[in-house]
């Protein structure tokens, strides 16, 4: 397996974590390092990699990005009651150009991803989104990424891709495999109203933070549904992190972007798992929260119960729902008591939805449709389907 790009694990870290104990988690996962090279990868669920890039961010100022204090914060770390074997791959360094760095993370990502492992990106600029949906073009043929950001990242697509703007590049750039687009916890204040409108118009999903910060169990059915998921470390409320990553006096307090991780980790569909914008400066405390999101993240992927194969159909039980002129059918997991959403087919469509049939939802989507009202999310998808 050809990882050449990839540079090992710091002799500071390898060194900080001989010092920790046999049960930390840096003990229990297998490093790339100078001494040893890339580990054998054939029991491994779980990968992280660091991507040392952050040259479209646009307040670049020539940072040098390391991620050494977040590793030595994760190591030191004990794991859950886990089953998954976790690898640290190390780093990809910036390439000649930034499309050699996107060209570089798109290989790994999809070595990995065919190999059933989950990728979990430490990243500079969020851009690094691109290419990791690229990734996909020969794996997938629709995904749905899922941003927890304060902002939409929609920018101007005829511009060249900035960590603001690279949504636009993913919308509009060929082979298109976007099926869906949802933005969690955005701040009204961060966004021009053309692009509000631009979500509303494409049915993309947004959750404004005051929504999510009243009820994390939201970002259940949406992270459900998921294949790329990314986190922008500006989400964070300026109170949360440290001096250099502060952006905003709103945002999701650590607790709660912690849980969204878990929220990813659970989901079946989630292939892959970024956390960006690191602001490289000695500061312990966002060190420490990123390597604890990353501990969430992990610690969802194995409570991962397989419950959406829908095979067996004793599985699950069904509700027929009548809401003015549509009959909406509904399932409930026995097993995990998850709850999803028919969308019809549509005749004489290209139809994008043979594989997104069933739509995750929550038991509240099924109490207000025996209310008489239609669930925002089955109307988009829906709508979606219509183009």
């Amino acid at each position: 397996m050809n990882f050449d790009f990839l540079s090992p694990v710091s002799e500071f870290v390898i060194a900080q974590n001989e010092l920790n104990t046999p049960q930390s988690l840096g003990k229990k996962c297998k490093i790339h390092s100078k001494q040893n090279g890339i580990p054998d990868l054939d029991d491994v669920q779980i990968a992280i990699l660091g991507v040392l890039e952050n040259r479209n961010d646009v307040n670049y100022m020539a940072e040098q990005l390391n991620f050494d204090a977040v590793r030595a914060s994760l190591f030191q770390l004990f794991p859950g009651n886990w089953h998954t074997q976790l690898a640290d791959l190390g780093d990809i360094k910036p390439g000649e150009s930034v499309e050699d760095t996107y060209f570089a993370l798109k290989t790994a990502i999809s070595i990995l991803v065919e190999k059933q492992i989950i990728p979990i990106i430490i990243g500079g600029s969020q851009d690094l989104m691109y290419a990791i949906y690229r990734a996909f073009d020969t794996i997938a043929p629709m995904v749905n990424i899922v941003n927890v950001d304060t902002n939409f990242d929609l920018g101007d697509s005829n511009l060249p891709i900035k960590n603001n703007s690279y949504l636009g590049k993913v919308i509009l750039d060929k082979p298109y495999n976007l099926f869906n687009y949802s933005v969690i916890g955005y701040q009204t204040y961060f966004n021009s109203q053309e692009e509000i409108d631009l979500m509303d118009k494409l049915y993309f999903e947004a959750y404004r933070l005051g929504e999510i910060t009243s009820n994390t169990q939201l970002v259940e059915p949406v992270m459900r549904d998921a294949t790329i998921v990314g986190l922008d470390l500006k989400s964070v409320k300026a109170s949360e992190v440290g001096r250099k990553q502060q952006y905003s006096p709103n945002g999701f307090s650590g607790q709660q972007v912690c849980a969204i991780a878990r929220y990813a980790g659970i989901s079946n569909k989630v292939k892959t798992f970024g956390i960006y914008e690191y602001k490289f400066a000695p500061n312990e405390v966002t060190d420490m929260l990123m390597a604890q999101i990353v501990w969430y993240f992990i610690e969802g992927v194995n409570c991962r119960i397989k419950d959406d194969s829908f095979s067996n159909l004793n599985d699950y039980q069904k509700y027929n729902v009548l809401v003015e002129d549509e009959e909406l059918i509904f399932f409930k997991s026995i097993k995990t008591g998850r709850w999803w959403i028919e969308i019809p087919f549509l005749p004489d469509v290209n139809n994008k939805l043979k594989k997104h049939t069933l739509l995750p939802c929550m038991h509240q989507d099924y109490i207000d449709a025996s209310h008489g009202k239609i669930p925002e999310r089955w109307y988009k998808a829906y709508k979606k389907n219509s183009f």
